[in-house]
Formats: structure tokens, C-alpha cells, sequence
């Protein structure tokens, strides 16, 4: 089987992509990158280390504080009250975040003869960040090949699924309560969840619809069975 690189950060939704790539192409055969970029909390960076190591996937974090001197965000500022602008535009958009991660990751998996690079943006249920759009994806894919003149395809699995369907993907792929109990999607830092900014917001809504689903679906199977 090839091998692939999973763009990290020890979220629900990179998480999900992570075990995808597992089942796609084969235990061995998976690396992960993630990034500190200067966010405003070090524990998504802790929880993506303790899932590769018990995953057993091999982890690179690369340093990418400098672009704290290139922009400022709420994302990276643990001072600043998360908002949104009169567009809908969270302040906890970072820009040029996924061209940068994704550049590097390119650069990372073509010294390791990787061409298949997974990466979990999402434009169904997502907060309106541009660079999560399959439009910039495709953009990003075609720039990388030419800069670079190989061969890359970027995998974004989640990208027309919503919340609740990432959770039914992480069922399916027996990852359910690992992705529950292991993963950090908090923008402000709280383990567990803060259950107020928009990523957990998000989160939640997504699962308490998924349960309720999979609650009516094994009610209507069990009325059914003799």
C-alpha cells in the first residue's frame, strides 16, 4: 500500500481523517505533521501527540510561530473575546493558516516519497473560514503540483459531510468513542470542551443529533426483530 501524510492537530475532525487514512492504506504506512503556529493553547498540540503515540503513528510538529508577527486572530491571542464581524467572519480566522500547513506538509511528504496528504477542512459545517472550501483545496492541490512538479493528491474526506456525519464516519470506523473521549476541538483551551465558542457549539450540536439518530435507528431495528 502507499503511504500518506495526515495534516494534525488532535481535533475530532483531523482525528477522523487519521483513521481513515489507517484503514485506507494500512498500519506502517500512515505519518502525521502537525503544527505550533503560536495558538492560544498548547493541549490540542499534547492531545495530538498522546493519540499518534497510541495510534503508533509517527508525528512531526514544526514550528510555525513566525506568523505571530504577520497576523493577529483570537485564535492566537488568549486575551482577545471571540467574535464574529458584521460578514459572519469569526476572529478566530487565521489567514493563510491552511496554504501554509499545507505547503509544508507537501514539502514534508515529497522528502518521504509520500503523495497522498489528508487534511479534515470541511465547507458544510464549518465557520465560514475560506480556506476550508474544496474550491481552495483544488487550487492548493494544482499550485503544490506545479511548484513542486510532483504528483500530490489532497484528500479532504470531510469536506461535504456534516458534524453529525463526521461522527457516523468515526462509527463506522469502530473510532467513535476514541474521537469522544480523546480529541480537543476548544478554541479557549477547556479540556472537555468549553461548550460556548464556536468549535464546541458546533461539536455538540453535531453529536446530539448523531445519538439521537443512532438511538432511532437501533429502536426501529430492535421493534423489527421476531
Amino acid at each position: 500500500m502507499s503511504q500518506a501524510l495526515v495534516v494534525f492537530s488532535g481535533g475530532q475532525d483531523s482525528t477522523t481523517c487519521l483513521f481513515l487514512a489507517l484503514r485506507e492504506h494500512g498500519a506502517g504506512k500512515v505519518r502525521a505533521i502537525a503544527f505550533r503556529y503560536g495558538q492560544r493553547h498548547a493541549v490540542e498540540l499534547d492531545k495530538a501527540a498522546a493519540i499518534a503515540r497510541d495510534l503508533n503513528v509517527p508525528l512531526t510538529v514544526l514550528d510555525l510561530s513566525v506568523m505571530q508577527s504577520v497576523t493577529h486572530n483570537a485564535l492566537m491571542d488568549d486575551h482577545a473575546a471571540i467574535s464574529s464581524n458584521s460578514q459572519g467572519m469569526p476572529n478566530t480566522f487565521v489567514d493563510g493558516r491552511n496554504a501554509l500547513f499545507l505547503l509544508y506538509a507537501a514539502i514534508f511528504a515529497k522528502s518521504h516519497a509520500i503523495h497522498d496528504i489528508y487534511i479534515g477542512v470541511c465547507e458544510t459545517d464549518f465557520s465560514g473560514y475560506p480556506d476550508c472550501r474544496a474550491e481552495f483545496i483544488r487550487s492548493m492541490q494544482q499550485t503544490l503540483q506545479l511548484a513542486m512538479d510532483y504528483p500530490f493528491q489532497l484528500h479532504t474526506p470531510l469536506m461535504y459531510l456534516t458534524k453529525k456525519q463526521t461522527w457516523a464516519l468515526a462509527d463506522e470506523l469502530g473510532a467513535f468513542d476514541f474521537v469522544r473521549t480523546r480529541t480537543h476541538t476548544c478554541y479557549l483551551g477547556v479540556e472537555g470542551g468549553c461548550g460556548e465558542c464556536p468549535s464546541c457549539i458546533l461539536r455538540e450540536r453535531g453529536l446530539r443529533e448523531y445519538l439521537a439518530e443512532r438511538a432511532h435507528t437501533e429502536s426501529t431495528q430492535q421493534g423489527t426483530q421476531p
